[in-house]
């Protein structure tokens, strides 16, 4: 996302079925496709746990009380954290670990900033009582470019052996230095469905911390969707995702990438206040920031 409030959140794909499909049907699966295409079918397509990188598009549309809309293209990480915990699978491939790179992961920044987030994501399911998260966990989050990282936001699929969805954790930053966890999770969780969480945590001068978000995320072996909208008490406010198509994380795709936009991570803060900017310019009322929630994770 890339207005403060897309900033700190990530999507794509206006509201409505994506691509006319019926809801809950994920990007790039026909309607009436068989069961076993969709993901969190056990066996499904994308099993195959090794890095990925996502080419899309991040998509903005805020309804009141003035429309301001946009679009931009972007790519992110789509990364088997699990598999890539094993001893040497980071060096046999293509992504920089915690070391320079055109484009790097760094666990250190996620969760409380530690050496290594999937400790730090296990013992935050534990602690909220999701014990079955033991299948892959994948993580959808932008990389640091050139070394220097703004992560909006960053989305934690933790599936169960049979890779059915456990839980989603959304992880959010804001531009104040300051993060915070919403956890999804429940019998009622699975792509294509919509969740809900309470809004507790500042993002955006120009919205006002209450209300709910509603998500919903989608995939396949090709594409992925993450899409999280926000309503007020007067109803729906913003309308944002981010979506891409998935290739294999190569040398080649990561030089792909970081030449086509190699101040991606700039590009995005530079957006976020030029979008503040024309939002103050049209009146829009102003928040100012609240102390952040006591807990780090809410649900």
């Amino acid at each position: 996302m890339s207005h403060p409030e897309t900033a700190v959140r990530s999507a794509a794909v206006q509201s409505g079925p994506v691509g006319g499909a019926p809801a809950g049907t994920p990007v790039g699966v026909p309607a009436g496709a068989p069961v076993d295409a969709r993901e969190d079918t056990p066996g499904g397509p994308f099993v195959r746990s090794v890095p990925m990188l996502g080419i899309g598009v991040v998509r903005h549309r805020r309804l009141r009380p003035v429309v301001h809309a946009f679009e931009y293209p972007t790519y992110f990480l789509m990364l088997p954290m699990r598999s890539l915990g094993q001893p040497g699978a980071a060096s046999a491939t293509a992504l920089a670990r915690n070391r320079a790179g055109l484009l790097s992961f760094h666990d250190a920044d996620h969760g409380d900033g530690r050496g290594d987030a999937l400790e730090w994501l296990d013992e935050l399911l534990h602690r909220e009582g999701v014990h079955d998260a033991r299948g892959e966990a994948w993580l959808h989050t932008y990389p640091r470019v050139a070394g220097y990282a703004f992560k909006p936001v960053s989305f934690w699929y933790c599936h169960r052996q049979d890779d059915s969805l456990a839980a989603v954790v959304v992880e959010v930053n804001n531009t104040f230095g300051e993060r915070h966890c919403y956890l999804l999770s429940g019998p009622q969780l699975a792509f294509g469905r919509e969740q809900e969480a309470t809004k507790v945590f500042h993002v955006s001068p120009f919205c006002s911390v209450q209300g709910r978000y509603r998500f919903r995320f989608m995939r396949t072996a090709e594409r992925t969707v993450a899409r999280v909208d926000h309503d007020n008490d007067e109803g729906p406010l913003l309308q944002t995702s981010v979506s891409g198509h998935l290739v294999a994380l190569t040398a080649r795709s990561v030089r792909r990438a970081f030449f086509g936009t190699p101040l991606m991570t700039l590009g995005v803060l530079a957006r976020i206040h030029w979008h503040a900017l024309q939002l103050w310019s049209k009146r829009v009322p102003f928040f100012r920031k609240p102390e952040p929630p006591r807990a780090f994770t809410s649900r």
